[in-house]
């Protein structure tokens, strides 16, 4: 018998998104040697997807339908978004319909690429619920250690609320995190179902009554552009303009820059913090 058209096209699908990933994107080792195909191997989406290879490896060929459960797997691990993923179990005959948890999200390497080529521009890349998903050394020098921040509290507003000291790197830190609170407001307009948003918010609400208070306000702002002023315990004062750029992957990945006029005095601190970060992690590194 041979096998189903719509099976053979759900082959090809997997096959195409595959060689989309880098094992860097979805969170793997990079092995040394130069890969024969460009892409993710079969036994890498069989890894990341928790199913043997053998199994994965007759889905690409058509030889085989899956199941509900093994698709979703699938799906999680090729990080395909809402379209990709209908269309993934309308070629197996699936019903996709009932709700589920977005997939996480991933940088692209090109963006990490940016991050650590902007040497001089303090920079980060922030998600969904105003999340941190990537930061440059200068960035980390400049506002804190976000590797040092568990994954799951690496949130913008979340450190603002939480770490005492972003009370005193920001010149008007009230100033900040109310704009940062109309920021996760427009957030929360955007996923009202989002748990992970709806459990920041209780959280800080119990917390911190600056926070209960701005949040019950109803103000709303969006990621764009603007000036903060800080005073930094290296660095000194340093009054830096924003600016958001959405990334052509992900619209929900937004590559933040902080900039300085060149000549201007915080240009030149943010060039003595960039060399003052980097003899930090060679002394680090040693």
């Amino acid at each position: 018998m041979s096998p189903s058209p719509h099976l053979n096209e759900l082959g090809e699908f997997l096959k195409a998104r595959r060689s989309e990933l880098t094992p860097r994107a979805v969170g793997l080792p990079d092995k040394a040697g130069k890969r024969r195909v460009a892409g993710l191997r079969r036994e890498e989406v069989a890894q990341l997807a928790a199913i043997s290879t053998d199994y994965y490896t007759r889905l690409e060929q058509g030889r085989l339908p899956a199941s509900a459960p093994v698709l979703e797997a699938v799906a999680q691990a090729l990080g395909l978004d809402e379209d990709q993923r209908r269309y993934l179990f309308g070629l197996a005959g699936k019903e996709a319909d009932k709700p589920r948890r977005r997939a996480r999200q991933r940088v692209q390497p090109q963006l990490r690429r940016v991050l650590e080529d902007l040497a001089a521009t303090p920079a980060v890349v922030m998600g969904r619920r105003m999340d941190i998903l990537a930061w440059n050394s200068l960035a980390a020098a400049m506002v804190t250690d976000f590797a040092a921040v568990p994954e799951k509290h690496r949130n913008y507003v979340r450190v603002l609320f939480t770490d005492p000291a972003m009370r005193t790197l920001y010149a008007d830190w009230k100033s900040v995190a109310r704009m940062a609170v109309a920021q996760l407001r427009m957030e929360a307009a955007k996923y009202p179902d989002d748990p992970r948003l709806t459990a920041l918010v209780g959280e800080l609400c119990v917390q911190d009554g600056d926070f209960r208070r701005w949040w019950a306000a109803h103000h709303v702002a969006t990621l764009g552009v603007g000036t903060k002023v800080l005073d930094h315990p290296v660095a000194g004062r340093l009054s830096l303009d924003w600016d958001t750029l959405t990334a052509g992957t992900d619209p929900d990945q937004q590559l933040v820059l902080w900039t300085a006029e060149a000549g201007s005095p915080t240009y030149d601190r943010l060039r003595i913090l960039a060399s003052w970060a980097a003899d930090h992690a060679i002394s680090s590194a040693s």
